[in-house]
């Protein structure tokens, strides 16, 4: 694995640490149940509760690495969350999910203090790309 694929791992993993005693926060768990379960299910089978109103069978994102020869692929995983690899499956990339929904929903609630929404998009798609590689079959 490339190190730039284990400097994004080791980040990721940062911000699924349990913060202030909450030892159950799970970032990655929790972006992942709200924008990908519906359609990946909640183990990453592909069995989400609109997979069989789909025209194709949902891929089980639990065999990521198995599929790409034991390795997980790091990046293009991330370029297919944040919207640079066109997926037909997710639609077209003006589709307000992915990196435009994210990009949206990082947008500052307050203005008196600086902040880094590309910074929070980075965040939360290695948080959810730790979990999908928490998820992979052993």
């Amino acid at each position: 694995m490339k190190a730039t694929n284990w400097i994004a791992l080791a980040v990721a993993s940062a911000l699924s640490v349990p913060v202030c005693g909450a030892d159950k926060l799970d970032i990655g768990k929790m972006e992942y149940d709200q924008s990908c379960a519906t359609c990946h299910g909640l183990n990453g089978k592909g069995k989400g509760s609109f997979a069989e109103a789909m025209q194709f069978t949902v891929p089980d994102i639990t065999t990521l690495a198995k599929r790409n020869g034991g390795v997980f692929p790091v990046t293009r995983v991330y370029n297919v969350i944040d919207g640079r690899e066109e997926v037909t499956a997710h639609g077209s990339r003006a589709m307000p999910i992915w990196g435009t929904y994210l990009s949206v929903s990082a947008a500052p609630r307050y203005d008196d203090y600086a902040y880094n929404p590309e910074a929070a998009v980075r965040g939360r798609i290695l948080s959810l790309i730790d979990y999908l590689y928490r998820l992979q079959a052993k």
